[in-house]
């Protein structure tokens, strides 16, 4: 690990502060659970690392108004046993209690969660030279592949974004507020948070390297329904192999105002409108929900080892429908 200078500010406009106008130089320690291991294997090799563990205002969970508020410095285990959020946002609190083990949820945030590098392993390999590290080639696309990213379309890299609490965010309408250097908060949509990276001056999410997620606002709807289901290989500390993030309303039997949200299959969290459209107006059955997840499906273009994930996307999508509504879950009978 190379050598650096330490710094605990007291507040986000000191952090602030002591960001760099490009990427590499300063990296910002939340939790850890990401730099760590990115300095670790010389893929992070910042100059400077700012710790955000001493900003008391940085974490925190406010439910009140039809809004969730929450700290981008709350742990990851503080979100999923928080019990308004479990009324109200179960899909919140379940993405966040599936994140890694107790150890990573215990240390873990909001912030970092959105905000981590991606997991393949030709970038987290310190000897590999890909796009994301100044290279001009990503190696994934004639590699190893099996779990890259099926919705490729003109993406030079193909990695998926690691976040789980992504597309749940985006499926409940959620907005980050952002500190930066003009000492003015700026607020970004979470659907417009995330971008698909191609080369070293770009990072998985549209921040500045001098931009601090403060914050993440999450509206409350009545009547509101949500939920997440993750396809993994092992329900252990393990990255889903797919995600599906839903949200609406109910009108009687019928779903309406539906968002589905995909994680884990596309270099961004992708949100689905065809599956969206083929519940629109729908009463949630298993035929319905099983409808809209082949629907989310479509548009699939597999690498030549991850084809497996297309069916899987119909899986997690019908499967998160019907938790949702709270319907029987005919695969745990």
């Amino acid at each position: 690990m190379k050598k650096f200078t330490y710094y605990r500010p007291a507040s986000v406009k000191e952090a602030v502060g002591l960001l760099d106008k490009k990427w590499g130089p300063v990296e910002l320690l939340a939790g850890g659970t990401d730099l760590l291991d990115l300095q670790k294997e010389y893929v992070a090799q910042p100059d400077k690392v700012v710790s955000l563990g001493g900003i008391k205002e940085f974490a925190g969970i406010q439910v009140s108004g039809g809004s969730a508020k929450i700290g981008a410095g709350t742990k990851l285990a503080d979100i999923a046993d928080n019990a308004d959020l479990r009324k109200l946002l179960p899909a919140l609190t379940t993405a966040a209690g599936m994140v890694g083990g107790p150890q990573i949820r215990n240390m873990g945030t909001l912030g970092g969660n959105l905000c981590q590098r991606n997991r393949c392993w030709y970038f987290r390999d310190e000897h590999v030279n890909c796009l994301l590290k100044g290279g001009d080639k990503c190696f994934a696309l004639d590699g190893e592949n099996q779990y890259h990213a099926i919705f490729t379309q003109g993406c030079k890299c193909v990695i998926v974004n690691p976040s789980t609490l992504a597309p749940v965010l985006i499926a409940l309408g959620a907005t980050a507020t952002v500190a930066g250097p003009s000492g003015k908060d700026r607020e970004i949509e979470l659907a417009k948070f995330f971008q698909a990276p191609s080369s070293a001056d770009q990072r998985e999410h549209v921040l500045a390297p001098n931009e601090i997620v403060v914050s993440v606002a999450v509206p409350v709807q009545q009547n509101g329904k949500n939920a997440s289901y993750e396809v993994r290989h092992k329900q252990s500390y393990d990255w889903p192999l797919v995600q599906a993030a839903v949200a609406f309303k109910l009108d009687g039997d019928k779903a309406s105002g539906v968002k589905v949200v995909l994680g884990h299959v596309a270099p961004t969290p992708l949100e689905s409108s065809a599956a969206a459209k083929a519940l629109e107006g729908k009463a949630i059955t298993e035929e319905s929900a099983g409808a809209a997840g082949e629907a989310a499906a479509e548009g699939a273009t597999p690498l030549s080892q991850n084809a497996y994930k297309v069916k899987l996307i119909a899986v997690a999508v019908k499967r998160a429908i019907l938790i949702a509504a709270g319907k029987k879950r005919y695969w745990e009978a």
